[in-house]
């Protein structure tokens, strides 16, 4: 996990983490921040593992830790999400010892982390998708009521 652990370390990624809790300050519903990128990584390592997918508990990592960094682009000039993280993940990636065939996994995920064609793939991007919506634990959301969220894609249950 050393090069995942870079990431956390990389100045780019702590000023994107800080733009991101900036932009949400006043955010009332579900943040992007550490606390989800974990969520995210952990229920991703579950599934990886029940589910036999065999990646690399370090790409999964990667992947969940840089999948919402530019959140606050999306605030900003309206930039979807899922392409402002892959826009600004490459060079992290790089900088933090990843090969080149690595990142293109990686920023793939990332680019469809929203894409619901590939929840069922048994790729990092079907993992990272998964991983996502499971993270989200509106059964103990004080917000669950007003959140735009459709009720069949809330989490009302626990179930990791």
């Amino acid at each position: 996990m050393e090069r995942a652990n870079r990431i956390l370390e990389h100045p780019k990624y702590r000023e994107y983490l800080e733009e991101n809790e900036r932009a949400e300050a006043s955010r009332r519903f579900c943040h992007h921040h550490m606390g989800h990128f974990l969520d995210v990584a952990r229920i991703a390592v579950i599934l990886n593992i029940t589910e036999n997918y065999g990646l690399s508990k370090e790409l999964i990592y990667a992947a969940a830790l840089l999948h919402d960094i530019g959140r606050w682009m999306q605030y900003k000039d309206d930039t979807p999400h899922e392409q402002a993280s892959a826009m600004l993940a490459p060079d992290i990636l790089k900088e933090c010892g990843f090969t080149q065939q690595e990142c293109a996994m990686i920023l793939q995920a990332i680019e469809n982390h929203r894409n619901m064609q590939i929840r069922e793939e048994k790729t990092l991007s079907g993992l990272l998708y998964r991983a996502d919506k499971l993270s989200r634990p509106c059964y103990a959301c004080k917000m669950e009521k007003e959140c735009s969220w459709k009720r069949d894609k809330k989490n009302l249950d626990l179930l990791w």
